[in-house]
C-alpha cells in the first residue's frame, strides 16, 4: 500500500510540472518564412572537371549562383554573419556542387576532422540534402568541412534523425583562403535512386559557423524545422536526362584472415566476397551479396550494463545499410525496441555467423516505397545451423506527409521452426500544424509466430508527438503480449504495457550569456498485462543550460522503482533479491564546448539504487592537434554498495586517430573493463585509393587478466587484410 501511495505522489508531482510549463509556453510560437518554393537552376558541364577545391572552371563562372541564406540559430530570419554561395552543374552521370563560404577571419575557422564519416556537428561545415523523388519523404544527406572530411547519411525516422552508417560514393576537395573556404564536390548519380522523368529535385543546404554556434540555411527558416524535413526544401531545376549506362555496379573483395589463440592453433583463411548492384530503373535497385563479412567494421564500444536487458548496437555492414530507412517501423519504437534489427542476421550471441548469400530490392514507384531482403546464413560449429531469413516492407504515401505501411518477416537466426511476424503501421505527419509547428501521430500493430511461442503473440501501440524547438511534448503507449517475440527483432521485455509521457520546454533567452535552457521532464511506467506495476522512472532537469560559448551544465533528479519478480545478478557474485524497490538518483554534469582543441565532459550519478547506493563517474576527454591527430579517452567507474554485496566496475577506453586526409586514416581503439578483466585493441588502416576502391588492414589483439595475476596475459590476436574494388557499367 505504501508503495502505491508513493507512486501516486510522484505522478501528481510530474503532472504539476507539466501543467505549469504548458501554461507558460503554449502562447509562444516560432517564426517561419512562407512563400513560393525557392529554386536554383542547374548548369551544364561541357568539358572535363578537375576537383581541386578551386571554382575556376568556365562552367562555375557561367552557372546560376545561390546566395540567399538566412540565419536559423541563434536568431531566426536575420542576416548571417558571412555570405555563402552555392553553384550546381551536371553532366549525364554526375552532379557537381561548388560552395564558397566567405569568412573575414579564416584563421578562426573551427575545423579538426579529416576522417571519413566524422561527426561534423561541432565544427564549421556545409551540409545539403537531395530529395530525389521530390515528395518530402526521403533524402540523401551530404556534408563537408573545411578540411575535406566527408559525411553522408540517409534520412530516418521521417526526417527526425540521420542514419550516418550509410556510405555513398562521392568526392570532395576543399581550399581555405584569405576570404574564407571553398568546396568542390562530385556525386555520381548512380550513388542515389531517383524518380525517372523528373527534371527537378528537392534541395536544401545549411552552413554552420562554429565559433558563433550559428546555423544559416537556404529554406526551412525555422528552429522547429530540421534540414532533413525536405517538405520545406527548395528545388534544383533544369536537371539533364541522366545516363546510367546498364546500371550495374560490381564490387569484388579479397580477404586474408590470420588468427590464433591460446586455445587453438594458428589459422589462415583466404576468402572473397562479391557485391552486385543493378539499377533496374532509376528508382529501383537490386543488390546481391556473397560472403558478406565484418572485416572492415570497427569493434563495438564496450558499455557497462546495470540493467536486466540487452544493449542495442548499430548496424555497420553496407549491404544492410543501403535503403535501410524503408525498414523503420512504428513511430517512436526505436527508443525502446526494434521489431526488425538486421544485426540479428549474421550475429548470434555476439559471434559472427557466415552470411553465405543475400539479396535485396529497394525502390519507389509513384507514391509506394518498398523493400525486400532475403538471406541465407551458413553453419557455425557448435553455435547454429544454416538458416534462411527475410523481410518485406511496403509504405504508401498518403495525404501530404503521412504514410501507411505493412511489414512481414520470416526465419529465425537459431533456425527455430515456423517463425514469422507481420504488422501494419500508420503515421500522420504535419509540419504545418498551427501554421508552422510539427505534429506526428502514429499507430502500429504486429503479430508473431513460432512453434515455441505460447500465449499472447500480439503487440500494438500509439504515439502522439509534438516535437518543436520551444516545446516538445510526447505521449506513447504500447502493449506487448507475453509471447510477442519476433525472431528478427530486439525486444528487451515482453508481457508488458508501457506508458511514457514527456514535456521539454527549451527557451532561448538571448541574454545573460545563455544560448538555450532545457527544462526537461519525462515519466515512464511499465506494468504487466494485469496492470501491476513493474517499473517506473521520473526524469526532471531543473537545470540544463547551454551557454553562448558552447559550454553546458546540467542537474537532474530521477526517482525510479523496480518490482523484481525474479532475482538477477547485477555484477559478479552480487545478486539482487526479488521484491519491490524505490529510490531517487541525481546527476551532475558539465561539459566544455567541443569547438575547443581540448574539450571534455564529466558526469556524476549518485543516490539510491536497489536498497543501497550507487555512484557512477563518467569522464570523456577529446584532444585534437593540427587537424591530423585526435585522442579520445573515456573512463567510467561504478561503485555500488548494496545489501546484497558491494561491487566496483571500471571501464577504460582510448581511441587514437591519425587522419592524413579524408581518404587515408589510421586508428587504434583500446578498451579494458574490470568486469570481464579483458583488454582489447582494434587497429585499423583505411585507404580509399579510388572512389570505389578501398584497402583495409585490421589487427585485433585481446588479453585477459586473471584475478590472481598482476598483469594481463595473451588471449588471441587476428590480422585481416581486405582489398575491395568496384566498377560501374
Amino acid at each position: 500500500m505504501k508503495r502505491v501511495l508513493r507512486f501516486d505522489k510522484l505522478l501528481k508531482t510530474f503532472l504539476f510540472f507539466q501543467h505549469f510549463w504548458l501554461i507558460y509556453t503554449l502562447p509562444i510560437a516560432s517564426q517561419v518564412l512562407n512563400g513560393p518554393r525557392p529554386e536554383i537552376q542547374c548548369g551544364i558541364v561541357k568539358s572535363p572537371m578537375h576537383l581541386d577545391g578551386i571554382l575556376d572552371e568556365t562552367e562555375w563562372k557561367n552557372c546560376d549562383s545561390l546566395a540567399v541564406f538566412r540565419m536559423v540559430i541563434p536568431r531566426v530570419n536575420e542576416n548571417p554573419s558571412f555570405e555563402t554561395t552555392i553553384k550546381i552543374i551536371c553532366d549525364s552521370k554526375n552532379i557537381y556542387l561548388g560552395f564558397t563560404c566567405y569568412d573575414s577571419s579564416p584563421d578562426l575557422i573551427t575545423a579538426f576532422s579529416k576522417a571519413r564519416d566524422a561527426s561534423l556537428l561541432n565544427e564549421d561545415y556545409i551540409k545539403f540534402v537531395f530529395d530525389t523523388y521530390q515528395d518530402g519523404r526521403n533524402a540523401y544527406i551530404f556534408a563537408v568541412n573545411p578540411y575535406g572530411a566527408r559525411y553522408d547519411a540517409l534520412i530516418s525516422n521521417r526526417g527526425a534523425s540521420e542514419d550516418s552508417n550509410w556510405d555513398g560514393i562521392w568526392e570532395a576537395k576543399t581550399r581555405v583562403g584569405e576570404n574564407g573556404w571553398t568546396a568542390e564536390i562530385r556525386i555520381p548519380v548512380n550513388t542515389m535512386t531517383f524518380r525517372k522523368g523528373l527534371d527537378s529535385w528537392g534541395f536544401n543546404a545549411e552552413r554552420r559557423i562554429q565559433r558563433f554556434m550559428e546555423v544559416d540555411r537556404w529554406t526551412a527558416i525555422s528552429q522547429d524545422y530540421k534540414l532533413t524535413q525536405t517538405l520545406h526544401s527548395g528545388q534544383i531545376s533544369h536537371l539533364p536526362v541522366f545516363n546510367l549506362g546498364i546500371g550495374l555496379i560490381a564490387k569484388a573483395s579479397t580477404i586474408g584472415d590470420f588468427n590464433r589463440s591460446i586455445t587453438s592453433p594458428s589459422k589462415f583463411k583466404w576468402d572473397g566476397s562479391l557485391d552486385l548492384t543493378q539499377r533496374i530503373v532509376p528508382g529501383i535497385s537490386a543488390q546481391l551479396t556473397v560472403n558478406t563479412d565484418f572485416a572492415e567494421t570497427e569493434v563495438d564500444t564496450r558499455r557497462t550494463n546495470l540493467t536486466r536487458f540487452s544493449l542495442l548496437f548499430p548496424e555497420k555492414r553496407q549491404f544492410f545499410l543501403e535503403g535501410s530507412d524503408i525498414y523503420d517501423f512504428g513511430l517512436g519504437l526505436s527508443e525502446d525496441f526494434l521489431p526488425f534489427q538486421s544485426r540479428k542476421i549474421g550475429l548470434v550471441n555476439g559471434k559472427a555467423v557466415p552470411l553465405t548469400i543475400g539479396g535485396k530490392m529497394n525502390g519507389k514507384v509513384g507514391k509506394t516505397q518498398f523493400g525486400a531482403l532475403v538471406t541465407r546464413t551458413g553453419a557455425a560449429e557448435g553455435l547454429v545451423a544454416p538458416a534462411n531469413m527475410g523481410v518485406i516492407r511496403v509504405k504508401q504515401n498518403i495525404l501530404k506527409e503521412s504514410t501507411i505501411g505493412l511489414m512481414g518477416m520470416y526465419g529465425d537466426p537459431l533456425n527455430r521452426s515456423h517463425s514469422w511476424a507481420a504488422g501494419a503501421d500508420f503515421t500522420y505527419q504535419n509540419s504545418q500544424f498551427l501554421t508552422d509547428q510539427n505534429l506526428l501521430i502514429g499507430a502500429w500493430g504486429m503479430l508473431t509466430r513460432r512453434d515455441s511461442l505460447e500465449g499472447d503473440r500480439s503487440g500494438y501501440g500509439l504515439t502522439i508527438n509534438y516535437p518543436n524547438d520551444l516545446l516538445d511534448i510526447s505521449m506513447t503507449y504500447y502493449r506487448l503480449g507475453d509471447a510477442f517475440d519476433p525472431s528478427l527483432g530486439l525486444i528487451p521485455r515482453i508481457g508488458i504495457s508501457n506508458y511514457r509521457l514527456s514535456c521539454d520546454f527549451s527557451p532561448r533567452p538571448g541574454k545573460w550569456y545563455i544560448r538555450q535552457w532545457f527544462f526537461e521532464s519525462s515519466f515512464s511506467l511499465i506494468t504487466d498485462l494485469f496492470n501491476h506495476w513493474e517499473s517506473y522512472r521520473v526524469f526532471l532537469a531543473p537545470i540544463n543550460t547551454r551557454f553562448e560559448s558552447g559550454d553546458r551544465v546540467e542537474f537532474n533528479i530521477v526517482p525510479a522503482g523496480e518490482f523484481l519478480k525474479e532475482p538477477f545478478e547485477i555484477s559478479d557474485g552480487v545478486v539482487i533479491s526479488a521484491k519491490a524497490y524505490n529510490w531517487t538518483r541525481f546527476r551532475l554534469e558539465a561539459g566544455t564546448a567541443t569547438k575547443r582543441p581540448i574539450n571534455g565532459q564529466a558526469t556524476w550519478w549518485f543516490g539510491g539504487f536497489y536498497g543501497g547506493r550507487l555512484d557512477q563517474l563518467e569522464l570523456l576527454v577529446n584532444c585534437r592537434f593540427l587537424g591530423m591527430f585526435a585522442i579520445e579517452g573515456n573512463f567510467e567507474r561504478n561503485v555500488g554498495a548494496l545489501p546484497y554485496g558491494d561491487f566496483i566496475q571500471n571501464l577504460y577506453g582510448i581511441r587514437l586517430q591519425l587522419n592524413i586526409n579524408s581518404d587515408l586514416n589510421v586508428s587504434s581503439f583500446v578498451q579494458f573493463d574490470s568486469e570481464s578483466q579483458s583488454f582489447g585493441t582494434n587497429n585499423r588502416i583505411r585507404w580509399t585509393f579510388a572512389p570505389r576502391g578501398d584497402l583495409f588492414i585490421v589487427y585485433n589483439h585481446n588479453m585477459h587478466k586473471p584475478i590472481e595475476e598482476r598483469w594481463p596475459t595473451y588471449e588471441s590476436n587476428q590480422l585481416i587484410i581486405k582489398l575491395a574494388y568496384g566498377i560501374g557499367l
